[in-house]
């Protein structure tokens, strides 16, 4: 049997949404048993015609179901586009009705992440839309408390709903150290969170 595991499922268009993911990553990593399974969707077009390829030429492989059916929990992160996911997730989770059905993500925990051009570029609104499809499945959703003392000083990304970065208008500003430590720690509740539900009875 495989070792347990939480899900990293992100698009990423300039790669802040990418670098987030991997700063969950670490965080869900340095959670002794618990790994990190890093995966994206691939870009949707308006031609008809299907063009692309069925592995990335770079960066992490493409979501399965099988993915998202047997994780211990799911970090889930988008850019923003006009307050919403991108289109390219919206589109892996309208595959996803024979999970529903099955239940196969119930009672499993859950984040989310993003990244804008601007301070008030729909971060909020971006991660309560990503919340919405993992409430229909059944899955348990958590954010970062206040607690957290670099939410309650960021001047850039971190958010009480999810871990958010600020990449400027020509998506060139790193990632502040605040943003990396909410990304981090993010991945760490969500481990551990995950390992006391696995542990609990059903």
């Amino acid at each position: 049997m495989s070792n347990p595991y939480i899900l990293v499922l992100f698009y990423s268009r300039h790669g802040a949404t990418a670098q987030l993911a991997q700063y969950i990553a670490r965080g869900i990593e340095s959670i002794g048993g618990m790994e990190a399974r890093i995966r994206t969707v691939s870009p949707v077009s308006p031609t008809c015609e299907a063009t692309e390829s069925s592995v990335p030429d770079k960066g992490a492989p493409y979501a399965t179901l099988n993915d998202l059916r047997h994780c211990s929990g799911l970090a889930l992160g988008s850019p923003t586009r006009f307050g919403n996911m991108a289109s390219p997730l919206k589109y892996f989770w309208d595959s996803t009705t024979e999970l529903w059905l099955a239940g196969s993500l119930v009672d499993k925990p859950a984040c989310v992440f993003t990244s804008t051009s601007s301070m008030h570029g729909g971060q909020e609104t971006t991660l309560t839309s990503m919340m919405l499809p993992l409430l229909h499945h059944g899955m348990i959703l958590l954010g970062l408390p206040y607690t957290e003392p670099a939410l309650n000083v960021t001047q850039t990304g971190g958010t009480p709903y999810g871990v958010s970065h600020v990449a400027g208008i020509t998506n060139d500003q790193p990632l502040s150290l605040d943003e990396i430590n909410l990304a981090k720690q993010l991945g760490r509740r969500l481990a551990v969170t995950a390992q006391k539900l696995d542990a609990s009875p059903r």
